[in-house]
This record gives C-alpha cells, structure tokens and sequence, in this order.
C-alpha cells in the first residue's frame, strides 16, 4: 500500500535519487553529472520555499512532487509551481501520481494559492504525460521557455 507523506530535509537522498530517474528518463540517458545529494539538500532546507510530496511503498520511495512558491498579478497572488513529478515506471498507472498532485492540491489550497502550474515534457514524446495532467483537470496554457543565467 503505498503511503504519502510531506518531504522533510531528511529525505534529500532518495529524492535526490528520484530526481536523477526523472532527469534520465526525460534526457533520454544523456545526464550530466552532478551532486544531486547536496543540491537536494539545498533546495529542500528551504522549507519556506519548498514543498512537498514522497510517496513509500513500505519504507521504499517511489515517487516525489516538489514544488515552490511564486506571486504573480496574472495568476491573481500566490500560486504554486509543480518543480519535479516522478513515480518509479514498476508504480505508474497505480494512482500514484494522482495521488501526489491531489496533496499538492489539498496543500496549495491550504496555502491560499490561486492556481497550481507544470510545464509538460516535449510533445508528442510525452504524450502519456500531458495526457495525465489533463485527466487531472491541468488545462495547457502554451510553452513554457527558459533563459538560463
């Protein structure tokens, strides 16, 4: 049975682990190296601006949501952006992410926030992605793009 609870700075390990499965996934195997242990340190010591999700099968993590806070006029004050979404491919389409995004959404309410943003994967590749953030009543709003600093 899987059980979700929120992320402590003490889970920096295994969703430093979580993160690396996403990241090689969406690079196709192509990652760069890094210290994703201390970087997930970092980020999840920041607990005023970080948020979030694991999902345990057991003591077994299989699945993570972060997410962090932004104030914008155009989406009416507080809201919330989805950073990573990962569940383990042997634990898809068991309601896991489903289930994450719905704390999420209990969480981002509890917080005031006026909305929740994701940005989906390149398309059609993810088409199963995009697909789930849509059953999960996300509506797409149009690219998303960066400038790296």
């Amino acid at each position: 049975m899987t059980h979700i609870r929120p992320v402590a700075p003490t889970d920096a390990y295994f969703v430093a682990h979580l993160v690396d499965e996403l990241l090689t996934e969406l690079l196709n195997g192509e990652l760069e190296p890094a210290d994703r242990v201390s970087i997930a340190e970092a980020v999840l010591s920041q607990t005023s601006r970080c948020f979030g999700y694991v999902a345990l099968e057991g003591e077994s993590p299989v699945g993570v949501i972060l997410m962090t806070e932004g104030v914008a006029i155009y989406a009416g004050g507080a809201f919330g952006q989805i950073t990573e979404l990962y569940v383990r491919p042997e634990c898809r389409s068991g309601g896991v992410a489903a289930a994450l995004v719905r704390e999420a959404t209990k969480f981002g309410k509890e917080r005031g926030w006026k909305r929740l943003d994701v940005g989906a994967p390149d398309q059609p590749r993810w088409a199963r992605t995009l697909a789930f953030y849509l059953s999960a009543g996300f509506v797409e709003v149009g690219p998303r793009l960066r400038l790296d600093l």
